[in-house]
């Protein structure tokens, strides 16, 4: 039997209870699988969590942008009820795009629309999309750049608004905490900060069952996601810690896997509690001993019995963004180099450089003896001031594309994969071809945030 045709709760007890993992953790299947006798989830790019009541099904999340229709399609193969209510974990696209079809599938049976739920600050999240549509098609395109089929994931594309116009906005918001009752369940929703800040989880306290939305995802937090808006790791931590002391025995989240038994939960909860508690830590400590953004990533690092875990796996995003985002809800934006405050222009600085290396082949030529040794991150130093110093220097682009296709090779994050490889492509456009002639596909397990 292959993992992907394995019950998604045997894959995560054989992961969690031997330590080893065993991807794909997010199966984008499209299909339902039962978890207990009224509670289903469709596995999609985000999931979709649906509890069956005598009143109609509450669901949480509605799939993404292009996933709609067939998260519908597979909720419906288990029941034929009206949907009720619909909760947004968050709004980010891969929870909240499909809702379209959610409306569409009820006005084909004649059904009531359902009413959409979520916190109050995520009205002004889709307002900043619609004001900001174009630079966040952009930053996907980067982000997600080294992954084929973009549009199969629902990721939004060049020519389309960032926000589709058939993204339902809620009915009903609220603050902290709501009641959401329907055919005699009751979920409490309750807010936290911490991957978006309009973040709401659903506590159905009788079966001990939190739907956490991303706070759980089966692999590192995405709380420093270097191309979006602020996040919040700290009080991500307190998220997960509330949810313990609550006694949390089953947790149902919007990608990966089901997490169910008491031990398992305080497992994979207090490691992701205790990673970020110990990153906002130690760089608070840092900022409060006067140390620079600089030395803080390179010294603050997860706790070493940590780093193999399979729910914490860096694939998406990474401890060190994270120290640079508790860094800079703290600190502001400043670095604290006094040359960094009113910098001059990056090509001048490279230009000068140039002039004292006698060429720019110096820096290229250096760049390529650090690649070729390891050392990535000061050899893109190199390459890019050679670029900022002469654009049209067939070399130069050579050699910071080739530098970049090999940064991306030797990294694990998606981001930090994405963002390399979106330089290597442009010195590649730049030369008008391409240089390494490298596959930059691949899969994706993670959140669109």
């Amino acid at each position: 039997m292959s993992e992907r045709s394995m019950h998604p709760v045997d894959v995560a007890n054989r992961v969690i209870d031997s330590g080893v993992a065993e991807a794909p953790h997010n199966r984008v299947t499209h299909q339902l699988s039962v978890i207990e006798d009224d509670v289903a989830v469709v596995e999609s790019f985000s999931h979709c969590w649906i509890v069956r009541t005598d009143e109609g099904l509450v669901c949480f999340d509605a799939g993404g942008v292009r996933h709609g229709a067939d998260v519908v399609a597979a909720l419906r193969s288990w029941s034929d009820q009206p949907i009720h209510s619909l909760v947004y974990t968050h709004g980010h696209l891969d929870h909240v795009g499909g809702s379209g079809a959610f409306v569409a599938d009820a006005a084909d049976r004649g059904h009531a629309a359902p009413r959409f739920l979520a916190h109050e600050a995520l009205p002004a999240r889709f307002d900043r999309y619609r004001a900001t549509s174009g630079w966040n098609q952009m930053i996907n395109r980067r982000q997600f750049g080294g992954i084929r089929n973009r549009q199969g994931l629902g990721i939004a594309g060049s020519g389309s608004k960032f926000l589709p116009d058939d993204v339902v906005d809620p009915d009903e918001v609220f603050r902290d905490r709501m009641l959401l009752e329907a055919g005699g369940r009751t979920i409490q929703l309750r807010h936290a900060r911490g991957e978006t800040d309009d973040h709401a989880w659903g506590w159905d306290a009788e079966n001990r069952a939190a739907f956490t939305g991303d706070f759980t995802s089966w692999v590192f937090p995405n709380a420093g996601n270097p191309q979006k808006v602020q996040r919040y790791p700290i009080e991500w931590a307190a998220a997960m810690r509330e949810m313990l002391a609550l006694g949390v025995e089953r947790v149902y989240p919007a990608h990966g896997l089901p997490i169910v038994g008491r031990q398992r939960v305080e497992l994979v909860l207090g490691d992701i509690a205790e990673a970020l508690e110990h990153l906002a830590g130690r760089t608070l400590e840092l900022m409060n001993e006067g140390a620079t953004i600089d030395t803080i990533i390179h010294e603050v690092r997860v706790p070493e019995h940590l780093q193999d875990r399979p729910w914490l796996a860096p694939q998406y995003d990474e401890p060190e963004f994270v120290v640079r985002n508790v860094y800079r809800q703290f600190g502001g934006w400043w670095d604290g180099n006094a040359a960094n405050l009113k910098p001059a222009r990056e090509a001048a600085l490279a230009a000068e450089v140039v002039a004292l290396a006698g060429s720019v082949e110096a820096l290229t030529d250096r760049a390529r003896v650090l690649a070729e040794a390891g050392d990535l991150r000061l050899a893109c130093h190199l390459v890019e001031m050679a670029v900022a110093a002469e654009p049209m220097h067939e070399g130069a682009q050579r050699a910071r594309a080739d530098v970049y296709w090999q940064r991306r090779a030797a990294e694990r994050s998606l981001m930090s994969k994405g963002i390399f490889a979106a330089a290597a492509r442009e010195s590649e456009a730049a030369l008008g071809e391409e240089v390494s002639g490298q596959d930059p596909g691949g899969t994706i397990s993670l959140s669109l945030g």
